[in-house]
């Protein structure tokens, strides 16, 4: 399915059979793109780039379409890899998967200051819903685990 041109977006590099790729929902993804383009926040004179999710609800382009600033999408890579690294080395030491008195997991630093990576002590079922996040961490280890390495290959091509 073609991204459109037309919407405040612009996109300059796109994926647009990304339904036929989307993990689990490979086949019956209503993400129908993705894209790399010129943010539609953009002001005169100043240019940002965004990712973007297409979304397609079958009769038009979805509103839960999704827009981020590259930083932003690296930022959430850096979560998912942290966090990933957290339950396959450090949470089976703790009976909760965490400790309670210290649920900081990593402090990452960035630009000076340091993104704080934490269990979420706030969700009134964090006991519950930590050992589901898990499972499905686990359950997708293949699926994450092949783009993990196709990332780690590129970011290595690129002398990172």
């Amino acid at each position: 399915m073609k991204i459109p041109t037309s919407l405040k977006h612009k996109p300059v590099i796109v994926s647009e059979n990304y339904e036929q790729v989307d993990g689990r929902y490979a086949d019956t993804s209503d993400a129908k793109g993705l894209s790399l383009g010129l943010a539609q926040w953009n002001d005169r004179g100043k240019v940002d780039i965004s990712a973007k999710v297409w979304r397609y609800t079958g009769e038009k382009w979805s509103r839960q379409s999704e827009e981020l600033p590259l930083h932003r999408v690296l930022d959430l890579a850096i979560l998912i890899t942290r966090s990933m690294l957290y339950f396959r080395e450090d949470a089976y030491r703790n009976k909760s998967l965490y400790d309670p008195e210290n649920p900081v997991i990593d402090r990452v630093g960035l630009q000076g200051d340091a993104m704080t990576v934490a269990v979420c002590t706030d969700n009134d079922r964090i006991n519950e819903d930590i050992k589901l996040f898990s499972q499905a961490l686990s359950e997708d280890d293949e699926l994450n685990g092949e783009r993990l390495r196709t990332l780690s290959s590129i970011l290595k091509d690129m002398g990172y």
